[in-house]
């Protein structure tokens, strides 16, 4: 695979930061090779060099953003305490890197938009995250401490709320609401009380 033969470099690294901005904001039909190579003040030859193609360049992208999303969803539920408490830490966890790393949730949203084989790729690599997440809400549920779901669609659930309300900036505008700091904070609240009324037996 690209990413195992090509050792991370300033150059290599630019451009990933390029198009992870780029195809999160804008989709990824939306920046070319060739509007990424100006933006970056580079020559497309460039960017081929690193990456043979657009979609290696998107495979690479994937690759990253699931290690990045992986990597802040453990070092929330490794940091929390049980129960309900580490439904919390990833729900803030998601809402702080929507603050912080916008174009990172744009593109978990735009992989999602793509569907296979990208989201595939995307699936594949947090896996390991989602079966710890779905065994997690299986013992609160045989414990008694959670209401019986199916806890995969519970997660897919889950996720489709929280990325939704992080990402969804125009569907928010059509509710009235603008993206502001503050709204965001309080969409994380009543994401957290949504989950809380459906999930937490009492």
């Amino acid at each position: 695979m690209e990413t195992a033969t090509r050792p991370p470099t300033p150059t290599r690294d630019r451009i990933l930061d390029a198009a992870l901005s780029s195809w999160g904001t804008r989709g990824y039909e939306g920046t070319s090779l060739d509007a990424l190579a100006a933006g970056l003040g580079l020559r497309k030859q460039t960017i081929l060099y690193w990456f043979p193609s657009k979609d290696a360049l998107l495979d690479a992208v994937i690759t990253r953003s699931a290690g990045e999303l992986a990597a802040t969803m453990q070092g929330a539920l490794d940091g929390a305490g049980a129960g309900w408490e580490k439904v919390e830490a990833v729900v803030r966890s998601v809402f702080r890197l929507a603050a912080r790393r916008p174009e990172l949730l744009g593109m978990v949203r735009e992989v999602s938009r793509l569907g296979p084989p990208a989201a595939t790729r995307m699936i594949v690599a947090l896996q390991p995250l989602v079966q710890r997440a779905s065994e997690f809400l299986e013992a609160e549920m045989d414990a008694g401490r959670m209401r019986r779901h199916d806890p995969n669609l519970l997660l897919l659930a889950i996720y489709s709320t929280v990325i939704g309300m992080v990402t969804e900036v125009d569907v928010l505008r059509a509710l009235g609401e603008e993206p502001t700091a503050r709204s965001l904070v309080r969409r994380r609240a009543d994401v957290l009380a949504l989950l809380h009324s459906a999930l937490m037996t009492g």
